[in-house]
C-alpha cells in the first residue's frame, strides 16, 4: 500500500487547518436553547491492546466515560492490563479526549478536539512520557452510507504529526436486529523527541493499517452487548537516535484483537 508522500501529507495538513475557521464560520448554528446532556458508560474486554500499529500491551480492561452536550463531546478513555503486560508500559493508561461537531452540510462534517495521554507508573528514568497532548482535526462525509473521515493530530510533547483516513460502513442485519459494522483505518507518523529527555533526540516513524467488523446486540433501551475482530499491523516503524544507525521498532507488529464491551446509556 503506498503511503502519502511527505509534500502531500504537508499539503493535506495545511488545508485542512487553513480551512478550519473558514469551514466553520459557515457551519449551520445551533439554537441557543441549552443542549440536552447525555452520558454513555462503556467497558471493553480487549485480547490486546493495539494504538498505531503498536502494541502497547496485552490483554485489558478498557472503561469509558463520554458525555455529549449538543455538538460537544466530552470523555474519559482507560487502559487496565489483565494479562501479558509489555515490560516498562504504564499500567493504567487514562487518556482524557474531547471534540466538538461543526455541521458543513447535510453529509459533511468538522471536528477540532483533543486527546491528553497520562501515563502514572511509566518509567521516564527509561525515556517514557508520563502525559502528552495531543490536538486533532477531522473532516468527515458520508457518501451512499460509506463514512470518510480524513483525521490530522499533532503531538505536543513528542512533537510530531499522524496522518490517519478512517473509513465506515454498517450493514443492517434486520432478521437479528443488529448490523455488521465494518471498518477500516490507514495512517503514518513521524515524531521528533519520541524518548523523554534523550540526548541526542530520538525520531520515530511508522505506518500502520486496521481491518475490522462489530456486531452489536441491543439488550434494552438503554444498553447493548458488542462484538468485535479487528487485525492491524504496523511497517516500516524504526526509531533513530541522533547519527546512529536506524532501528526496527519491537512494539509494531501485526496481529488481531478481539473485543467484548457493554455500554449503556442515561
Amino acid at each position: 500500500m503506498n503511503m502519502p508522500t511527505n509534500h502531500t501529507k504537508l499539503l493535506l495538513a495545511g488545508a485542512l487547518f487553513a480551512l478550519a475557521p473558514a469551514l466553520a464560520s459557515h457551519a449551520q448554528v445551533a439554537p441557543a436553547a441549552a443542549p440536552a446532556v447525555s452520558f454513555t458508560a462503556t467497558g471493553a474486554v480487549v485480547s490486546q491492546y493495539f494504538l498505531r500499529g503498536q502494541r502497547l500491551n496485552g490483554a485489558g480492561f478498557q472503561p469509558t466515560v463520554e458525555m455529549a452536550a449538543g455538538n460537544l463531546t466530552l470523555g474519559l478513555w482507560g487502559n487496565f492490563v489483565l494479562d501479558d503486560k509489555v515490560p516498562d508500559s504504564s499500567d493504567p493508561e487514562l487518556d482524557l479526549y474531547g471534540s466538538y461537531t461543526f455541521t458543513l452540510g447535510k453529509d459533511l462534517t468538522l471536528a477540532p478536539g483533543f486527546t491528553a495521554y497520562f501515563y502514572p507508573s511509566a518509567p521516564t528514568s527509561a525515556g517514557f512520557y508520563r502525559t502528552t497532548f495531543e490536538p486533532n482535526l477531522a473532516l468527515s462525509y458520508t457518501v451512499e452510507g460509506l463514512k470518510i473521515t480524513p483525521k490530522i493530530y499533532y503531538d505536543m510533547v513528542i512533537e510530531g504529526p499522524t496522518y490517519e483516513l478512517n473509513l465506515a460502513y454498517s450493514v443492517p442485519l434486520k432478521g437479528i436486529g443488529s448490523e455488521l459494522a465494518f471498518t477500516g483505518m490507514v495512517g503514518t507518523y513521524k515524531y521528533d523527541e519520541f524518548a523523554n529527555d534523550a540526548n541526542p533526540s530520538v525520531k520515530a516513524w511508522g505506518d500502520y493499517w486496521l481491518l475490522g467488523v462489530s456486531m452489536p446486540f441491543q439488550l434494552d433501551k438503554n444498553s447493548k452487548l458488542t462484538i468485535g475482530f479487528a487485525y492491524t499491523e504496523g511497517r516500516n516503524a524504526f526509531t533513530k537516535a541522533g547519527t546512529l544507525p536506524k532501528s526496527p521498532n519491537s512494539l509494531a507488529l501485526g496481529r488481531g484483537v478481539t473485543t467484548l464491551a457493554y455500554t449503556v446509556s442515561f
